[in-house]
């Protein structure tokens, strides 16, 4: 089969970034996407930055075709205003993490679709647990050509990524033990997880086949990796991120995937061939990115040499630099600095679990990130609690 890669200026960027609908009194999850929603559009008619989810209690902002971070997070900016009112009128706050600390599961409803519903019924189980929240980062791509070796690329890099970006630690009250538990729920779906890889255009055309014809898949975009192409838009998708807890994050994590899109063209331009790893590597480094985070140890090249992520980032920022200057995000790139030394979402979420005692007080602290746009420092946060809480017990008896 052929499958049309669409024409895409080079390193155009867009992002999609799902945020949580919580009660301003239990700082539970509220089920009325579809509310919010029609009221926002009816406020602002023809707004192309707001839709829904599979849950309803999601709401995804999506920005318009850009050529720097800074646009996309200004439409971010604008969708979170457009929201405001409404919000505020129905008395439900926006929170942003790759989970909510203590919503069950099966509470949740899923929206009126077709195509979650098939889903649902088709996974059982594992389809009614997916109670997460992500952050994607789309990056044109000018020839169809590359987009294999980028791929390929971006997949040594996907630990460093997911690490940086995780704020997932909490699953249904518990403290699972793992820095990034989304990551470890999302692969149970079929063709989720690690990206498979593939010399060239024509081997993922083979494999799309294949998968078509044995009925794994009815479409492409039932292909769920961490990072897939985006074929219709002419771009590669990179959705390993958690949602970031707010907008500075946010800026830096798409930088990150910037830059590193742009360094790796570049590096094709020139006649170099990309690194890659086999597969097993990769679905290694995803495990230790989910469960050690910024403490994981990484496998860094195809010789299998292993180092520490916390003394490799500092060297891939750098090596990006040139990038980040031409795309003018080198201030967003430069966080990523910031974010280590103050703390990854998943450990700022952390510390605020085991100095108030409870996970009431974690989504709080969440919502107040989201509004001042910025990560907030635990030992700064006071939190303003009322009604019943939700305890915190620590993480059940295991070490982190």
């Amino acid at each position: 089969m052929t499958i049309e890669f669409a024409q895409s200026e080079r390193s155009t960027i867009g992002l999609e970034w799902e945020l949580q609908l919580v009660d301003q009194d239990s700082d539970d999850l509220r089920q009325c996407a579809d509310t919010v929603i029609a009221l926002t559009k009816q406020a602002h008619p023809g707004t192309p930055l707001l839709y829904g989810e599979m849950l309803r209690n999601t709401v995804e902002l999506v920005s318009r075709k850009n050529h720097k971070v800074s646009q996309c997070a200004a439409d971010m900016e604008e969708g979170l205003a457009q929201l405001e009112p409404v919000l505020s009128q129905l008395r439900i706050g926006l929170a942003s993490a790759g989970s909510h600390p203590f919503a069950q599961p099966s509470y949740q409803r899923v929206s009126d679709s077709e195509r979650y519903g098939e889903l649902v019924n088709r996974t059982q189980f594992w389809g009614r647990q997916m109670l997460l929240f992500g952050t994607h980062v789309h990056v044109g791509i000018e020839d169809r050509d590359k987009v294999m070796p980028i791929l390929n690329f971006l997949a040594t890099k996907l630990g460093h990524i997911q690490a940086v970006s995780a704020s997932s630690p909490f699953w249904a009250g518990v403290d699972t033990g793992y820095c990034d538990n989304r990551a470890m729920v999302f692969q149970q779906l079929p063709t989720a997880g690690a990206p498979r890889q593939f010399e060239d255009w024509a081997g993922l055309e083979k494999y799309t086949s294949d998968m078509l014809k044995t009925g794994v898949i009815d479409s492409f975009d039932e292909i769920r990796w961490d990072i897939r192409p985006s074929p219709k838009l002419g771009t590669i998708e990179v959705r390993v991120c958690d949602a970031a807890s707010n907008v500075a994050e946010l800026r830096a994590f798409a930088a990150l995937i910037h830059c590193l899109v742009e360094t790796a063209s570049r590096e094709l331009d020139a006649g170099h061939a990309l690194p890659t790893v086999p597969a097993w590597y990769l679905a290694e480094n995803k495990w230790r990115a989910s469960r050690y985070g910024m403490d994981a140890i990484l496998i860094e090249n195809a010789e299998g040499e292993e180092a520490l992520i916390t003394d490799t980032l500092p060297d891939l920022l750098d090596w990006l630099e040139p990038a980040a200057r031409d795309l003018d995000c080198l201030d967003d790139l430069g966080f990523i600095h910031d974010i280590v030394s103050m703390g990854v979402g998943y450990q700022r979420q952390l510390q605020v679990a085991k100095e108030t005692g409870n996970l009431e007080a974690v989504v709080a602290y969440l919502r107040a990130e989201l509004k001042a746009g910025h990560p907030i420092r635990p030992h700064e946060f006071e939190p303003h609690l009322d009604g019943v809480h939700i305890p915190f017990e620590g993480n059940r008896g295991w070490n982190r």
